[in-house]
């Protein structure tokens, strides 16, 4: 008996990236990459002529230096023009803040509605 073997997918072949993780990643630079995505979720969304998805993502900036970038964050996200293909940042807006002094860290959680260009 004669079986065809499975093509073997290539471990080294990047998997393509969605706007989760383009997101993520415009997240990260806005950053300056002194943050730390802890949670990110997301659900869809939509209107009558509209559909995306709705992100949370909490960001964790540990040390001084990250607590100045994620004050900086803080101030820049609602005004700052995303670049992810395909999909338009209808929203972005931070919802809650926790900060501690010693040692310095800073918690943000910011909301971010996604919406399919097209």
């Amino acid at each position: 008996m004669h079986t065809d073997p499975k093509p073997m997918r290539n471990p080294l072949r990047k998997r393509r990236k969605g706007p989760r993780e383009k997101l993520a990643e415009a997240l990260a630079e806005l950053a300056k990459g002194l943050g730390t995505v802890t949670t990110h979720t997301e659900r869809s969304w939509a209107s009558i002529t509209f559909a995306g998805a709705r992100h949370r993502v909490v960001m964790r900036f540990e040390g001084r230096e990250a607590v100045e970038a994620g004050e900086c964050f803080i101030a820049f996200l609602p005004e700052h023009e995303f670049a992810i293909p395909g999909q338009l940042v209808a929203d972005a807006a931070v919802v809650e803040v926790d900060s501690v002094l010693d040692p310095p860290c800073l918690t943000v959680t910011c909301e971010i509605l996604l919406l399919e260009e097209g």
